[in-house]
């Protein structure tokens, strides 16, 4: 049996990749516990919201279609969906920004206690305890970072590649070392100093596989997409097609768990790679063993 993942060590491109798979089955039951308890209910809010939304703007287009679609053409569509649809839109919204940063502080709340407890799991009070100090300061900070992100997709593609890195450590250094934004921001920059291709190139592989299982999960809503083609009332499997498809696309976001436990071992590998705090951690722990052993002796 092999011993419970050791976070504080470096690691190699593969070893990411591998210790990211080993460490979410060794804790696989209090691991989904935790972000199970914490995000369920953010979880489950936003899947409400969107079925109620989407199925609206499904009677919407129906009862258009019906009408023929004359007078005023996409205007009059638009102004058909009311003030209650914008609002259960931006409820859609809102709830999945606050799913997110659930998932994440729950998540890296874990890991954080995980190795403060020497590699142990910690239990979902424990997790709270962190939790709760840590998710508006994500929310605040994940608001920022996310708007910062889109500037460098909208003013070119490369700077958006290029920051992505960064802007996925910025969350485990916030809750690793307790930092404040600016801290944060520019510690996830430093820590990228001639790593940055090994890091983008871990990510992208464990977001490959990410999308990989999303897939398999809303495989039910494309066979239900397809299968509308040839039916006789598309109204029907439309609405079908709304609830499975809401449904499948919230229960993927457990999924989320695998990068980011990546990120957090991407982030330990880097400290490792540049402090070697951990590998010095366990050299003071050694003396101090090797005094107590002494002194042990010394009182027999």
């Amino acid at each position: 049996m092999k011993d419970n993942v050791e976070f504080k060590k470096i690691r190699e491109f593969g070893d990411i990749i591998g210790d990211t798979f080993l460490f979410i089955k060794q804790n696989f039951k209090p691991l989904l516990t935790a972000f199970i308890c914490l995000s369920g209910i953010f979880l489950l809010a936003g899947m409400i919201s969107s079925i109620i939304t989407q199925l609206q703007l499904v009677e919407i287009k129906q009862n258009f279609s019906i009408a023929g679609g004359h007078g005023g053409g996409p205007f009059r569509r638009f102004n058909s969906l009311g003030a209650t649809y914008y609002v259960r839109l931006l409820s859609v919204v809102l709830f999945m920004v606050l799913s997110y940063t659930s998932m994440y502080v729950s998540v890296l709340s874990y890991i954080a206690l995980y190795v403060e407890k020497g590699n142990q799991a910690p239990t979902v009070t424990e997790v709270w305890g962190y939790y709760k100090y840590y998710f508006f300061r994500v929310l605040g900070s994940g608001i920022l970072m996310s708007i910062f992100f889109a500037i460098c997709f909208v003013c070119c593609v490369l700077p958006g590649i290029y920051v992505f890195p960064a802007v996925t450590l910025f969350y485990a250094v916030m809750i690793m070392e307790n930092g404040s934004f600016s801290h944060s921001f520019s510690r996830s920059f430093k820590l990228l100093t001639d790593e940055w291709w090994v890091t983008a190139a871990a990510l992208l592989i464990i977001y490959i596989i990410f999308y990989a299982c999303t897939m398999v999960i809303q495989l039910p809503a494309v066979l239900i997409m397809m299968g509308s083609i040839f039916t006789r009332h598309p109204g029907e499997i439309s609405k079908s097609y709304v609830f499975i498809t809401s449904v499948s696309q919230y229960l993927c976001l457990v999924f989320m768990i695998i990068p980011i436990v990546c990120s957090a071992l991407i982030y330990f590998n880097l400290v490792e790679r540049k402090e070697s705090s951990g590998l010095l951690g366990r050299i003071e722990d050694l003396g101090q063993d090797t005094d107590r052993h002494h002194s042990d002796q010394e009182q027999y």
